[in-house]
């Protein structure tokens, strides 16, 4: 029913001074500061008194993939590091600056490839995925997820990967690359968001498989480690989200593939550079998603709407405006 107010008075709110708020505040209660004199509304999202010149503070979902690591001859390149959350509290009114890190670059016959680059968004950084390692040196790199290992021919002996989820965060950001292999100057695959890359034997190791999410409106799976390449044997393919295929020289006939863009896969190992088919390829380049409840309230990225949700795609660095 209706509330009529008679008379000229008005309306007293409740008063308190900052030393004297209520403790145990409900959502949008509101009264009369006298220490700052002004009136306040309590922001249960943000757990803060604003007065009603501020800006609510509301829970976002992120998605945020580092580039993926670049392949080396022979190992696969490590995924990008996968993170994701709810509940995410943003002020409104304030800028966070979005980067989406680039994909590392594929080595050349005895250089290794180069990591990939950390993506941001506020206080959440995705490490960019590790190179793979070169046939003989033991130096597969760690990041987000690991680069394959490689091996050395002269001495039979076998490199381990990097090591995924450097630095460490929970939930895990990604895996371990796998172990070179036993002969043919096979490489271990990288690891990918959520299975470790495969280990070589006489041919390359897989990739590790990546993680899907359907913050986007649809599920897609991102962070997929880069196959391991060979010499003349079956190389490594990619895993799933993303991750290249490795090359195999030779006999092995498999043509090397980069990470795809956006998704933050490693790079496909190679063999030697003699075969153009069979090259270390780069990794793919990373993506930032924010998304939240409701109609459209924030600026930045690629806007879409999806079952209620606003969703804001960053495919390259820039600003949330929330």
């Amino acid at each position: 029913m209706s509330i009529v107010l008679n008379g000229t008075t008005g309306i007293a709110n409740a008063s308190w001074t900052t030393g004297t708020r209520p403790s145990s505040p409900v959502a949008g209660q509101m009264g009369y500061n006298s220490t700052l004199n002004q009136l306040e509304w309590w922001d249960a999202v943000g757990s803060q008194w604003l007065s009603f010149s501020q800006s609510a503070s509301y829970a976002v979902e992120y998605l945020v993939v580092a580039g993926g690591g670049g392949g080396s001859d022979p190992g696969g390149g490590g995924a990008g590091g996968f993170r994701t959350g709810t509940g995410f509290v943003v002020v409104g009114g304030t800028a966070y600056t979005i980067t989406v890190g680039g994909g590392g670059t594929g080595g050349t016959n005895d250089n290794t490839g180069t990591a990939g680059s950390d993506s941001i968004f506020s206080t959440i950084t995705s490490t960019g995925g590790g190179r793979g390692g070169v046939y003989n040196s033991n130096n597969a790199g760690s990041g987000g997820s690991g680069g394959g290992g490689g091996r050395n021919e002269g001495t039979a002996t076998t490199y381990p990967g990097g090591s995924g989820n450097t630095p460490s965060v929970s939930p895990s950001q990604g895996s371990n690359g796998g172990t070179g292999g036993t002969a043919n100057y096979a490489g271990g695959g990288g690891g990918g968001a959520s299975v470790t890359g495969s280990n070589g034997t006489t041919s390359g190791g897989n990739g590790g498989a990546g993680t899907a999410s359907s913050i986007s409106g649809s599920s897609v799976t991102y962070s997929g480690g880069g196959g391991g390449g060979s010499l003349s044997v079956a190389a490594g393919t990619g895993g799933s989200g993303g991750g290249g295929n490795g090359g195999g020289d030779a006999g092995g006939g498999q043509t090397s593939t980069a990470g795809t863009t956006n998704r933050g896969g490693g790079g496909g190992g190679g063999s030697t550079d003699t075969n153009a088919n069979a090259v270390p390829r780069s990794g793919g380049s990373g993506i930032v998603i924010i998304s939240y409840a409701g109609t459209q309230r924030a600026t930045g990225g690629t806007i879409t709407t999806s079952g209620g949700n606003t969703i804001h795609t960053f495919t390259s660095s820039g600003t949330f405006t929330a």
